[in-house]
C-alpha cells in the first residue's frame, strides 16, 4: 500500500539505544487514502514520539470496512513492504513481473531495494481488514535488486486456543522463510477468549504490539533478560501474573527492550501483531513512498519516478501511475529518532 497523502511530511529517523522496558501507548493518526471518499487507515508508525521499532518504520492498520481498493502504480526505494490480511483479498502487481493475490494468513513481501513500483487492488467491493508495514533496509543492503516473495505456509507455534504465526524473522526456534536484512521479528498471535500465552523475547530487541481484533491484557511485570523477574524466556507457555496494559485495536503499545518474555491474556478472542528488532542505528529520511538518507537523494528519487525509467512499469493495471507530490519547500534535515 502506498502513502497516498498529497502533502506527505518528511520523517527522519535516527537510531538510538532503546532505554529498557517501558509500556507506552502510541496513538495513531487517521489518514484517508485516495481522497475524501477513500479508505481510512490508522497510522501508528511513524509516530509523533517514536518513529521506529527496530527496522519497522511504517504501520497502517485498516478495516474492517467495505471498499473497492484501487491503488495505482507507485514507487518505493530502500524498504520492504509487508502485507498481512485479517479479511478480504488484494491483488498485487509490480514492475518485476509479479502478480499475486493475497489472502488472510498469507504473507506478501516486496523488497524495493534500489527501485520498484507496484499496484494494489481488490477484485470487487468487499470487506478489507489488515495491516501494511514497511521495514527500512540498512545502508549496506538498500540498493539490492528489487524482488517479491509470497509465502502461503508460515511456521506456527502453540496450540488450538493460543498460537503464534511467525511472519518475519525467528521466534522461539521457528524461523520464517521470508527474507530479512536486519535482526527482527514479526508475528501474529491468536488467542481464544480467556486464553493466555507467554512468549519468549530477545532482550536486545525493542518490541511493540498492535491489536488487530479482540482485546488483551499485555502483562508488563516480566523479566529484564538478566535472570531476574518472574519469567525465564524458555518457550511459549502460560502467561504470568503482573501489571497489565489493556489493548484493543487502535494504538501501538511500545514495550522497549530488555524483556525476556511477553505475557498476554485475551479478554475477548482476538489477534495481535508482535513486532521487534535491534534498534536501527542509522539515520533515514522517509518521504512519500521513499526511504533515503539525504534530502538530495529523495529529490532524485522523485525526479526519476516523474521522468525516468528506473522504477519500471506495472503491467495489467487499468489506469495511470500515481503522480508524485511536490517536495517540501525546506530541505529535509535529520532531527533524530525521537522528538
Amino acid at each position: 500500500m502506498s502513502n497516498l497523502e498529497r502533502d506527505p511530511q518528511e520523517t527522519i529517523c535516527a537510531g538510538t539505544e532503546a532505554e529498557g522496558p517501558v509500556a507506552e501507548l502510541l496513538t495513531g493518526r487517521d489518514v484517508v487514502l485516495g481522497g475524501t471518499r477513500g479508505m481510512k487507515v490508522t497510522r501508528t508508525l511513524p509516530n509523533r514520539d517514536r518513529r521506529m521499532v527496530g527496522a519497522w518504520c511504517f504501520i497502517d492498520y485498516y478495516g474492517p470496512a467495505t471498499h473497492l481498493m484501487s491503488v495505482p502504480p507507485h514507487p518505493h526505494t530502500g524498504l520492504q513492504t509487508v502485507s498481512w490480511l485479517v479479511q478480504g483479498e488484494i491483488l498485487h502487481r509490480d514492475s518485476v513481473g509479479s502478480e499475486q493475490l493475497i489472502k488472510p494468513g498469507q504473507l506478501n513481501l516486496m523488497t524495493a531495494g534500489r527501485a520498484i513500483s507496484h499496484s494494489e487492488e481488490s477484485l470487487r467491493e468487499t470487506v478489507l481488514h489488515g495491516v501494511q508495514l514497511w521495514v527500512a533496509l540498512p545502508d549496506s543492503q538498500r540498493n539490492v535488486a528489487p524482488h517479491f516473495e509470497h509465502h502461503q505456509a508460515l511456521p506456527v507455534l502453540g496450540g488450538a486456543d493460543a498460537n503464534v504465526t511467525v511472519l518475519m524473522g525467528e521466534l522461539d526456534g521457528a524461523t520464517s522463510p521470508a527474507q530479512t536484512y536486519t535482526p527482527l521479528v514479526g508475528a501474529e498471535i491468536s488467542l481464544d477468549g480467556g486464553a493466555e500465552i507467554r512468549i519468549p523475547l530477545r532482550p536486545d530487541f525493542e518490541h511493540a504490539v498492535l491489536a488487530l481484533t479482540g482485546a488483551f491484557d499485555v502483562v508488563s511485570g516480566t523479566g529484564t533478560g538478566t535472570g531476574t523477574g518472574t519469567g525465564t524466556g524458555t518457550g511459549i507457555g502460560d502467561a504470568q501474573e503482573g501489571a497489565a496494559t489493556f489493548l484493543e485495536p487502535g494504538p501501538l503499545l511500545y514495550l522497549g527492550s530488555d524483556r525476556d518474555h511477553l505475557s498476554l491474556r485475551a479478554s475477548r478472542p482476538g489477534r495481535l501483531l508482535l513486532l521487534g528488532g535491534e534498534p536501527f542505528d542509522e539515520e533515514i529520511i522517509m518521504w512519500w513512498n521513499f526511504v533515503g538518507r539525504t534530502s538530495e537523494e529523495i529529490a532524485a528519487y522523485r525526479e526519476e519516478w516523474t521522468t525516468g525509467t528506473d522504477f519500471g512499469t506495472v503491467d495489467g493495471f487499468d489506469g495511470a501511475p500515481l503522480p508524485a507530490p511536490a517536495l517540501p519547500v525546506t530541505p529535509m534535515k535529520p532531527r533524530g529518532r525521537r522528538r
